[in-house]
């Protein structure tokens, strides 16, 4: 009997690029934080790795990222749970402010932090 509730990690990785706006061509490497793998490599593998992304624990290499020129996937988990996350490279703002402090209160963002200055 088939796992309704396995990940197939190529088409989960097809599906997170192609929300991304991205194909696979667009990858230009497939690589962990100390050494990359074969486009290919990664493909085959990939295809064939089913896994249980619901909570309980995390499967798929933590550190297994898939690169392109203006945007990563990295794995995330919670509570066992995991999935790819799509990252880019954030735009830089033109405004430029001094600020006194970078920490304070609980979950503010900077912006929140320096109107209470």
């Amino acid at each position: 009997m088939e796992n309704q509730y396995l990940t197939n990690l190529w088409e989960e990785t097809i599906s997170e690029l192609k929300d991304g706006g991205k194909t696979y061509d667009d990858v230009v490497a497939v690589c962990c934080f100390d050494f990359c793998i074969p486009k290919s490599n990664f493909e085959e593998i990939a295809k064939r790795t089913d896994y249980d992304s619901r909570f309980g624990a995390q499967h798929v290499a933590t550190d297994l990222m898939i690169v392109g020129d203006d945007f990563w996937l990295e794995r995330h988990e919670y509570d066992g749970s995991e999935w790819w996350e799509y990252k880019t490279i954030p735009t830089i703002p033109q405004e430029v402010k001094i600020v006194d402090n970078l920490a304070g209160g609980m979950w503010n963002t900077l912006g929140e932090l320096i109107e209470d200055e």
